[in-house]
């Protein structure tokens, strides 16, 4: 551990260790029994997609969104996310026999064009949100977006702009070694990549995989694109994220632009023809965030008022663990965070942003490949002694919050890690690939399918109260109020709306230096 990070660690008190946020948001597919996608519209007892806290959709009409709000305990996260799941799964268990599928890579999926995009609703917020998932859809396939993973938003008190772009920078920097402990795709049905070039080798019936794949979501097969490889995104600042970002937003894209705004019916295709339509389309490991208000544009927020937390994007859902995620998997994200906000963070190149997206797409697909390397500052290195290197620099960081929370169970976090670096059979992506060789003659729906009903089963058998089933129920109707009033209150016509809102001036002041509050 460097003296420096030494000193930072030291410099903050257990009351701002015991300060962190965090909140999970997770995406899941609904399934039939039969391992295939569930085709019915978001189920009504459920609520509003459009303005529920906890319940929503994301790509898809069939993909849910579970979110929590902000918590400072691990604990208390995972148990709203978990409440939330039961919830969900009681819903759907009255409405029939579908179930939330546990794994990031899609079930079997129908030809593209039937996957059902989202609906909110008539609303002109709404009427965008499905616009711009038509847009995704003509952009990349509907396929790539029925991917699903777990986003995990972290926060410290009294951290400002600067050192969180210090820390996003020495998160993509070590980002792999996220990929290579938790990553848990290492197969997938093949009619993802039906019709596509792959690098996948069969297994089984149905099924492909990469050997020593850990997490091949975030790998080629995942969110790639030509159009946004073409941006070379900066971490360095936020002036300087910031104006990469407006000129993604502003830039005519000829692809897009020969797809058009509306078709020749007068449907609309997408929000926009430049080269991202709105700012959550630009895919990456990990975001600076701030909460936005109504109608506002995420850059305008930053821009305005500095970053606020982060985004963490590149968590697998673990069919492992009933809600995806387990708590020592959350801790160990808490201390890895730290790590990267306390070690000195140098300015990113682009030769060494051109290094880390190699080594993500090596890690993904290769992992746990024996000796494989990595590429840093130019120098190859053994990607397990480069990991045994960070992990032990966590060390005292988890003994730290482990003073200040009064447990050891950072230090857990942090040693079981250790030891997953000893032994690559114990990784989730390995542990896939033993289930689906001992149980389901390789076969990737039939484990999913297998632990899917399995994690149904423990769900809907968690105890659940009148109070609780009451409490949803109310969140439910007032989501399905609030969407009404938002209806009835619109009074611009949908193509100004979309206009206004697309427009340049809405991004914020281009060269300006925000400050967390």
């Amino acid at each position: 551990m460097s003296s420096t990070l030494h000193e930072r660690l030291g410099a903050l008190s257990p009351a701002r260790l015991k300060g962190i946020r965090r909140g999970i948001e997770k995406e899941s597919l609904r399934a039939q029994p039969d391992g295939t996608l569930a085709l019915t519209p978001h189920p009504l007892p459920l609520g509003s997609a459009l303005t529920h806290p906890h319940i929503t959709t994301d790509f898809s009409e069939s993909q849910l969104e579970l979110i929590t709000g902000v918590h400072d305990g691990v604990d208390a996260a995972l148990d709203e996310l978990t409440r939330v799941h039961q919830y969900t799964y009681r819903v759907l268990d009255a409405a029939g026999d579908e179930r939330l599928w546990v794994s990031s890579m899609p079930c079997g999926l129908p030809t593209d064009e039937t996957i059902p995009i989202g609906r909110y609703g008539s609303s002109n917020v709404g009427r965008a949100k499905s616009v711009y998932r038509m847009g995704l859809s003509h952009r990349y396939g509907r396929r790539m977006q029925t991917i699903s993973g777990i986003h995990y938003n972290w926060s410290l008190p009294g951290v400002g702009s600067d050192q969180y772009f210090g820390l996003i920078r020495n998160f993509r920097r070590n980002a792999f070694l996220l990929l290579y402990l938790f990553g848990a795709s290492p197969a997938l049905c093949s009619s993802f990549v039906a019709g596509r070039p792959h690098e996948l080798q069969p297994l089984g019936e149905g099924s492909v995989y990469m050997p020593h794949g850990t997490s091949l979501r975030m790998g080629r097969l995942g969110y790639q694109s030509e159009a946004q490889a073409s941006l070379a995104v900066s971490y360095n600042s936020l002036d300087g994220y910031g104006a990469s970002l407006q000129d993604a937003l502003t830039r005519p894209w000829p692809a897009y632009e020969s797809i058009g705004i509306q078709n020749l019916g007068g449907d609309y295709n997408q929000l926009a023809t430049s080269l991202l339509q709105i700012e959550n389309e630009f895919y990456g490991t990990i975001r600076p965030k701030r909460v936005i208000y109504p109608g506002e544009r995420p850059l305008h927020a930053l821009r305005e008022r500095g970053v606020e937390y982060v985004e963490v994007r590149l968590m697998d859902l673990d069919p492992f663990e009933p809600v995806g995620i387990n708590a020592q998997t959350m801790r160990f994200i808490d201390v890895f965070l730290l790590h990267c906000l306390l070690s000195d963070s140098p300015d990113d190149t682009p030769q060494e942003i051109a290094e880390l997206a190699h080594n993500q797409n090596l890690t993904a697909a290769r992992g746990r490949e024996p000796g494989l390397k990595l590429q840093r500052a130019g120098r190859e290195v053994p990607l397990t002694a480069w990991a045994a290197e960070l992990v032990a620099q966590c060390e005292p960081i988890a003994a730290a919050l482990d003073a200040a929370h009064g447990t050891a169970l950072h230090g857990e976090a942090v040693r079981a890690a250790m030891a997953a670096l000893d032994d690559a059979d114990s990784l989730p992506s390995a542990r896939v690939l033993a289930a689906m060789a001992a149980s389901h003659d390789n076969s990737f729906t039939g484990f999913v399918r297998a632990q899917s009903e399995s994690t149904r089963r423990t769900l809907l058998g968690l105890p659940w109260s009148a109070e609780q089933q009451a409490q949803f129920d109310r969140m439910t109707q007032t989501s399905i109020d609030d969407q009404k009033r938002i209806e009835a209150g619109d009074t611009l016509p949908f193509e100004i709306y979309r206009e206004q809102y697309v427009s340049p001036s809405r991004l914020g002041i281009r060269s300006r230096t925000a400050v967390a509050a």
